[in-house]
């Protein structure tokens, strides 16, 4: 059976992509199941760089199909910031939700997206893995203060037209909502040809 390695250490995302990439003819693995531990900078000023990068990397070391994202939620009250730089947008207080909500203030405009890019790293008899990439995107709003339990990062603050947060959906109407859902689903066509290729 061929192997899937999603190039992420992230819990969360370890598990929606479990959820979002189930049923694929192959294994969905993670670094630390194939002896691959290793930190991937992500300097760029674009979701595609940065994701490419790291599916690149992850390739290189593993020698396996590799799937890597790079994800961020953009607000109109924030010059459609943090964007790229969501990642580190909480990362010294740990309150990312809260930050987030505070850094917008009153601004009356809520308008807010969440933008995911999938980098598919395909192995190549050269060593060169060849980069196919996939986005998806959620548009919202966001919420005067976190709400719901479930999902992790910014999903009790990002609200959808129904007027719930992502943290207050069930996990399987998420995925069918959600920025990695969306790019999942536009991947999966090409993830499939390529797993049922190598099996």
């Amino acid at each position: 059976m061929t192997d899937l390695l999603l190039a992420t250490t992230n819990p969360g995302k370890q598990r929606e992509f479990a959820r979002l990439l189930a049923g694929l003819p192959g294994r969905i693995v993670t670094p630390a199941e194939v002896g691959v531990a290793m930190e991937v900078e992500e300097p760029f000023d674009t979701y595609e760089q940065n994701a490419t990068v790291k599916a690149d990397a992850y390739c290189r070391a593993s020698g396996l199909l590799t799937l890597a994202d790079d994800s961020g939620i953009e607000v109109a009250a924030l010059d459609w910031g943090p964007g790229v730089q969501t990642a580190h947008f909480g990362e010294h207080d740990g309150h990312d939700s809260q930050r987030l909500v505070n850094a917008a203030g009153d601004n009356p405009d809520r308008r807010a997206r969440m933008v995911c890019v999938l980098a598919l790293a395909i192995p190549n008899a050269d060593g060169e893995p060849r980069i196919e990439l996939f986005r998806g995107v959620m548009e919202g709003s966001l919420a005067d203060a976190p709400r719901g339990s479930a999902g992790f990062g910014y999903d009790p603050v990002f609200l959808l037209p129904s007027g719930v947060t992502t943290a207050e959906l069930p996990e399987g109407e998420k995925d069918q909502l959600s920025h990695r859902g969306r790019a999942a689903a536009a991947a999966r066509p090409r993830l499939e040809e390529l797993l049922t290729a190598r099996s």
